[in-house]
């Protein structure tokens, strides 16, 4: 099991369950709603997670996308697929109390990036999303 929570500490989770799809995700969505050049995700099984205080308040982003911010201060803290893959939640790793608790494997959405960021963590590197094996 893991915790976290956000900046202002009203809104406090805890989630089970193996991680996947560890991934920074440099897409235009991402970056707009973090604010960031990129945020790392890692996915769960959506009935994992476990709102221990405060309230995740959520918005429809785009037709396939509901993020999760705190209610208070709005600490990014989720991603949940519309339709495919809905039954999976992304977690904003570094909203965990260990944010070296799960390191990103590769990087997702590479074509979104801004010329600026320059990679040279020496991960797997995708134009868009990471090819199904």
């Amino acid at each position: 099991m893991l915790e976290g929570g956000c900046l202002c500490g009203s809104l406090r989770y805890r989630v089970s369950g193996d991680a996947r799809n560890l991934a920074c995700c440099h897409c235009r969505s991402c970056r707009l709603a973090s604010g960031a050049p990129f945020v790392a995700w890692g996915t769960f099984d959506a009935a994992k997670l476990e709102i221990l205080s405060g309230s995740l308040r959520e918005r429809q982003s785009s037709a396939r996308a509901v993020r999760g911010f705190c209610a208070d201060c709005g600490t990014a803290i989720t991603y949940r697929p519309v339709g495919r893959r809905s039954q999976d939640l992304d977690l904003a790793l570094c909203t965990l109390d260990d944010p070296d608790a799960l390191a990103p494997e590769f990087h997702i959405w590479v074509s979104h990036k801004p010329a600026w960021l320059v990679l040279g963590d020496g991960l797997p590197c995708y134009d868009t999303w990471k090819p199904e094996p």
